[in-house]
């Protein structure tokens, strides 16, 4: 049985607190792959950059992330979700889109760090994010993950979520191989391919749910840093990064020098200077060239970066910054990017 996820709110009458509750499901995470080889036995979606939430609908919103947290004050403007009678539970994406209707995890970045109300309302009013929901996990006292994804995705229509700052994902037509092509084109992520007579799996990563992707991210634990020189010097210049191994110890992965703007370095270094450390975080600091140079830090913060490909010996080639990831925890990630 699902845990509950409760919620209270004054009425503003007096009469006390409004307590609503519903069944609470962990996401179902897609699994890397290839194009099913069978269009007609699958669904297409965009895959979209953004953050993973689940939306919890009575008679006010409740936004859990992906690792459980409660962020629903960050993002005010999806509150008119609610009310609902009855209530339901769907899975989606938090997304900032550009003005060219395209995703933008950069954009992203300054609402999924910010804790400030005033900023955040200020934040919800110019730059606001849209809730792309792409899934029907339950409604009123009925749980739907039994159901095949076509039956569940029916239901989402027939219920009409459209709204200033929500809407339902789109289904992609087409081939599976065009539209991943016309999405490379377009400077998207990928494609999620969805099995059809697939039922919702909360908390495990499925193939019924495939990823095929344009770009290769991958989220990464920062153990450290090397100080900056030239036009760096005074800054960080790098961040040393790990991944956990199958035995659920970190192992280095690399470094990132490239991606950072000074608003992002200033924002790192606040983080990271009050959380150094005398060792390494790592399993394997030998591995770690010029280790005299590092700033070792606790390894709390997960970032993420786009990449070439992985060398022989487990490195990140080529990798840029793309930005912190507070909605994961290091224990969550592996050699495999985000779902």
């Amino acid at each position: 049985m699902p845990d509950k996820v409760r919620a209270s709110e004054g009425t503003g009458d007096g009469g006390g607190a409004t307590v609503t509750s519903l069944p609470r499901y962990a996401a179902m995470l897609a699994a890397p792959g290839v194009l099913p080889s069978d269009d007609d036995s699958w669904a297409y979606e965009v895959k979209f950059d953004g953050i993973r939430a689940g939306g919890y609908v009575t008679d006010r919103l409740v936004l859990l992330s992906r690792n459980g947290n409660d962020i629903t004050a960050a993002w005010p403007e999806f509150a008119p979700l609610a009310p609902a009678m009855p209530g339901f539970v769907v899975d989606g994406e938090i997304v900032v889109f550009t003005r060219d209707g395209r995703p933008s995890f950069e954009a992203l970045q300054p609402r999924m760090h910010q804790r400030n109300a005033s900023a955040i309302r200020a934040l919800a009013a110019t730059a606001p994010a849209t809730f792309v929901i792409f899934d029907l996990l339950h409604i009123g006292d009925r749980p739907l993950i039994d159901l095949p994804y076509w039956q569940r995705r029916e239901l989402l229509e027939q219920i009409g979520l459209r709204g200033p700052h929500w809407r339902i994902s789109p289904q992609l037509h087409g081939r599976g191989a065009d539209l991943l092509a016309a999405s490379k084109r377009l400077g998207l992520e990928g494609i999620v391919c969805k099995r059809l007579d697939g039922p919702y799996l909360p908390g495990r990563r499925s193939t019924l749910w495939t990823k095929v992707k344009n770009l290769d991210f991958q989220e990464v634990v920062i153990v450290g840093w090397r100080r900056g020189t030239g036009s760096r010097a005074g800054w960080i210049g790098s961040l040393v990064l790990a991944i956990p191994d199958r035995a659920g110890e970190l192992v280095y992965a690399g470094n990132v020098g490239t991606g950072f703007t000074y608003a992002v370095l200033r924002d790192l270094s606040a983080k990271l200077e009050p959380r150094q450390r005398r060792t390494a975080p790592i399993a394997d600091p030998d591995a770690v060239a010029d280790v005299a140079g590092v700033v070792w830090v606790e390894p709390d913060y997960v970032g993420e970066v786009a990449f070439a490909a992985w060398t022989r010996d487990g490195r990140l080639r080529h990798p840029t910054w793309r930005g912190l990831r507070p909605d994961k925890t290091p224990t969550q990630i592996s050699a495999d990017p985000s779902p």
